[in-house]
């Protein structure tokens, strides 16, 4: 093996070090680089066995980071993009939702923090906190001004 052929193993482990990534990540970034049949699963299986690849690793990696900035519906898409099992995402997902008002309502003050002056400014404001993912009723509750409920 040459100097400057880099293995499997280490792309893994150098895409591995800047985040967490889950194994259909790493297969589908280190497919092309695979030069024998099977040869990506073994490296796969190795860095799981060792505990370099955690599926719940990544699911709360994903969680932290878009949670404060993001709605459950964002957040269950980008997980489920990421190849994680369907019962982890939907219960990652359903932890979410309990929090996506208040949630809602920090995104909508950081962007925004005066109620909308009329029926554009309400529509522009409402699009804004769909297109981060929040749900409908998270969206009238913080947009109208309801949502004061503490």
């Amino acid at each position: 093996m040459a100097f400057d052929h880099i293995s499997l193993k280490g792309r893994a482990l150098r895409l591995l070090s800047g985040r967490e990534h889950s194994r259909a990540e790493l297969e589908r970034k280190l497919r092309p680089h695979e030069t024998e049949p099977g040869e990506l699963a073994r490296a796969l299986d190795d860095l799981e066995a060792k505990g370099f690849i955690n599926e719940q690793r990544v699911l709360e990696s994903v969680v932290h980071r878009r949670a404060a900035k993001m709605g459950a519906a964002r957040v269950r898409q980008e997980l489920q993009a990421k190849g994680l099992s369907p019962d982890a995402v939907a219960q990652a997902v359903a932890d979410l939702q309990g929090s996506e008002v208040e949630r809602a309502r920090e995104v909508w003050r950081k962007k925004f923090g005066d109620p909308p002056a009329d029926a554009a400014e309400r529509g522009k404001q409402m699009r804004f906190l769909a297109s981060r993912g929040f749900g409908g009723d998270a969206i009238r509750r913080v947009v109208s001004g309801c949502d004061d409920d503490h």
